[in-house]
């Protein structure tokens, strides 16, 4: 019986775990230093304490750069068993992280499955499911209704969940008031927004981010705080949207880390090439070396606003320190 509550707790205490040995082992190197680097936050072992079929991974400083693949089920594709099957497809190719971003329908079967059979993390956008899961418009949800599917989440073993917590009252004003080319590009932070909006009200992820703290340290969830304004284009490169959201996010990374929850930060979008270095400095000072989830860097307008690097991409691209990503 596990004696700690997190990963970070219990590196903190000086417990090295069972996940931490597996994940040593993989990098080659020791025990002792994958504990350091998971009490410090700057690598993350995402293993709910529920996935028990669950190879663990560590993810930032000094360990190799994991894929992350999406998939899910949608209005065009609801056969769970062949999302399942391009899931084992992905896992067998080499991929260490699984994001459900299943749109439609019952979503919580499928999730289910992925924890109880897939070996690989397991991730998930809480806010995508929550229209879907309550079967009910936006506006008429509830900060609680959010709160509550982060928690549905988290018992059905989901390893790490994206919650765009940095997207406040304030940066309505100052999408208004900067007028980006390309607004909001995140489909989740559109959604955070569009609510409040809506309501009137804060988003309530960073409202009542304490209560998702508490959620995430029952279950050891770890949390990928989703960048809702990272630029759609390179004209939005490093705007005053971008690098507030990003102070936000590092702190609420500080104070993840003091409730022994682990932490990765997603980024930074589309931008001009000479903007890369000083954006991932600026990431790695503003947010004390947690690991990056990459949603890009990219460097041209002739793409998809959602991100999708390949992971060749990632070693020839001039990031500094670039095995501390995490690659989508």
């Amino acid at each position: 019986m596990r004696n700690y509550t997190t990963q970070m707790d219990a590196a903190r205490r000086g417990i090295i775990t069972p996940e931490m040995k597996a994940v040593a082992l993989k990098e080659y190197i020791s025990e002792e230093e994958i504990r350091e680097l998971v009490a410090k936050g700057q690598v993350a072992i995402c293993a709910n304490k529920l996935h028990t079929c669950i190879d663990p991974n560590g993810v930032g400083s000094m360990l190799r750069t994991k894929i992350n693949v999406n998939l899910g089920v949608s209005r065009d594709c609801t056969d769970y068993n062949i999302e399942m099957e391009k899931v084992m497809a992905a896992v067998n190719m080499g991929a260490e992280a699984i994001m459900d971003l299943s749109s439609h329908g019952n979503t919580r079967p499928f999730r289910r499955k992925l924890t109880a059979e897939c070996p690989a993390m397991i991730g998930t956008v809480p806010v995508y499911d929550s229209v879907i899961h309550y079967q009910r418009d936006l506006a008429t949800l509830t900060a609680k209704d959010f709160i509550d599917v982060v928690r549905l989440h988290a018992e059905d073993g989901v390893d790490f969940v994206t919650l765009h917590c940095g997207i406040t009252r304030k940066t309505i004003e100052q999408i208004k008031k900067y007028k980006r080319k390309m607004n909001i590009v995140s489909r989740g932070g559109s959604l955070v927004f569009a609510w409040m909006c809506m309501t009137g009200e804060e988003n309530p992820f960073y409202e009542y981010y304490d209560e998702i703290l508490e959620i995430c340290r029952e279950y050891d969830v770890t949390i990928s705080l989703g960048d809702a304004c990272r630029p759609g284009c390179l004209a939005d490169g490093s705007d005053v949207c971008q690098i507030e959201e990003l102070v936000r996010l590092g702190e609420m990374t500080k104070r993840a880390w003091e409730n022994d929850v682990q932490v990765m930060v997603e980024g930074p979008g589309h931008m001009p090439m000479d903007q890369i270095e000083a954006n991932m400095k600026m990431q790695q000072t503003i947010c004390m070396g947690a690991p990056f989830y990459v949603l890009g860097p990219i460097v041209t307008d002739i793409a998809p606003a959602m991100t999708i690097l390949p992971p060749r991409s990632a070693v020839q691209l001039p990031l500094p320190r670039v095995r501390h990503s995490f690659v989508m």
